[in-house]
Parts: structure tokens; sequence; C-alpha cells
């Protein structure tokens, strides 16, 4: 019984595609949409960003240029980040703008494109929950069919993939199918995938026997190197997430307290405009019994019985016998 290794994993996908020119071809062409498929390619050599450490063994990259002047920028992305983007257009526009130093005319430039597989998913929305294939270009916000051609960027969300088996996108799938079914608790192959002679070809390469001690060790050291950036990000994130939500929940009191002093204020307004208009009735009436005691009294009324009538203290009616 073979054993396998993960393709994904740094020492086999560039074994695989890296090393293999005419894999890598097959893998770009099933995966963007070129109007002219690839037949010939040079790898190229040296980084285009310095990484940073905690990142450095959980992106893959191959690069390589067209027999056309085309560049491909073949990237496998072991743990989804907010900056990967950022990072992927940096890489893109640098290799574009290099190309400077043997085009003397911007017309001599040749388009760079950047295909990117994402081992997570970024893409969340509810309407994205399917959507594994995100195609980007430089385009005419009103017009899309407009294009300034230059850059193009394709990210593929292994996890959202589904084999559909269209006759049309059937290497498409297989190389995805190789990417995503394949692992080290792989037994036995699908019968599918060794139909197709690239395919084929690349599970030799992902055979454990196919590997010695000292590339095993390399295979299990960026294992474990990337397993520990992928923890320190989660402790990273699962940090912030909980500095944020405590810096939420003191805004939240801030907010609160606003709020309070507020409310406090327009429940203070209200609360007058309630003693107020009970302070104006109290003496609208006072007023009011006041012009009937003195009628009373004007007729020769005893103070109990005033009193009894209006409600008045008989210090009140006195006051106003006095006046």
């Amino acid at each position: 019984m073979a054993y396998y290794l993960d393709p994904k994993n740094d020492l086999t996908f560039k074994r695989i595609f890296g090393e293999h020119k005419h894999l890598c071809i097959s893998l770009i062409n099933s995966m963007l949409p070129l109007e002219a498929p690839i037949i010939a390619i040079e790898y190229q050599t040296g980084e285009l960003i310095p990484e940073l450490d905690i990142l450095r063994n959980s992106i893959v990259d191959v690069r390589c240029t067209a027999a056309d002047g085309r560049q491909f920028i073949v990237e496998m992305q072991l743990y989804w980040y907010d900056g990967f983007k950022k990072r992927v257009l940096f890489n893109a526009s640098k290799a574009y703008v290099m190309q400077l130093d043997a085009a003397e005319k911007f017309k001599s430039l040749q388009p760079v494109y950047s295909l990117n597989f994402i081992n997570g998913t970024f893409e969340k929305t509810p309407e994205m929950e399917h959507e594994y294939y995100h195609h980007y270009k430089i385009v005419n916000v009103k017009d899309t069919e407009k294009q300034i051609e230059g850059l193009e960027f394709v990210f593929l969300e292994l996890p959202k993939f589904k084999p559909e088996n269209r006759a049309e996108k059937k290497l498409h799938e297989l190389w995805l199918r190789f990417l995503t079914e394949i692992n080290e608790s792989t037994r036995e192959i699908p019968k599918e995938l060794l139909e197709n002679e690239h395919i084929r070809e690349a599970v030799g390469y992902v055979e454990r026997g196919a590997y010695t001690k000292s590339q095993l060790m390399t295979y299990d050291k960026l294992k474990i190197d990337w397993l520990t950036a992928r923890s320190m990000l989660d402790e990273a994130e699962e940090l912030g997430l909980e500095m944020g939500i405590e810096k939420g929940i003191e805004r939240g009191i801030e907010q609160g307290l606003e709020i309070g002093i507020e409310r406090g204020i327009v429940k203070g307004m209200e609360k007058g405009m309630e003693q107020g208009l009970e302070i104006g009735i109290e003496k609208g009436e006072y007023k009011k019994a006041c012009v009937v005691a003195l009628k009373m009294l004007e007729k020769g009324m005893s103070i109990e019985d005033i009193g009894d009538i209006t409600s008045l203290t008989k210090r009140q009616i006195e006051e106003l016998q006095k006046n």
C-alpha cells in the first residue's frame, strides 16, 4: 500500500510544479481564463518580497515566464491572513515593473497573471458561500468590458471547491481534486485522477516512497513550521478579538453613559414639564379658590364654611381678609 504526502506542502508543491514545466503549464492553462494557452515556460528564481518569519513557510510560490513573454506567479497560501491580497498585488506589480529592465518601451511590457490557491476561506458573505473561484481585473467601473490589460488575479478557495464533473472543466476539476483530496491520510487514489496522464504523474511525485529520509525531515519541518505559524496567527487573532471586545465594552459603557445623560436630560425636561404643569394647575386652582373665597367673605360667610367649600386653610382665608 502506497503512502502519500500533501501536495500543498512547500516541498511537494514545488517538486511537482516547480520542477516539471509541463505539469505547471497544465495547471495554469486549466485555472486561468487565457485567450491563448501557454505552450512553454521558463522558471524565474528569487523572491519578489521578503516574507515575515511567521509566514515564511505558509506561502509556496512558483514563478515562470511563457514563451510569448507573459509572466505567471503561482502561489499556494496555506493560511489566509488579511494582508495576503496586498502581498499578491505587490508581487504582481513588482513583477510587471521589473520588466522595464529588459523592455525599453512601455508597450513592450507583458501581462502578469497571479494564480493563488487558498487553503482557507476569505469570502464569507452568504452570496459567496459556494463561490470558490474569484477573478479580478482592472476594469472600467461603469463598463466592465473595458479593461486596462497588464495585471490579473485569480484566487481559488480550496475548502469551498466541490467537483461538478462538467466536461468543459474536466482538467480544472481534476487538478483541484488532486490538491484537495490527496493528503497524508490517503490510501487509495480515485481512478478518475489516475486516468489523466498529468495527474497520474503528479500523484507519483507525492508518494512518500519517492522521497529520501532527509527530504521527509524537511517536509515534516515545513509542516510543523506552518502549524506553528497558524497557531501563532490564531492566537494573535484571538487576542485581538478579546482586546476588541474589551475595547468595545469600554466604548459601549461610554456611549451608554452618554446616552444615559442625554436621556436623563430629556427625562428631566419631561419631569420638569410635568411638575411645572402640576404647579401651574395648583396655582391656578389656588387663585380660583381665592376669588371664590373673597366673594364669600363679602357675603358674610364664616371662615369655616369658606374653608369647607374652597379647601383653603383658615390662615389663607384670614390673609385674604387682611388684604
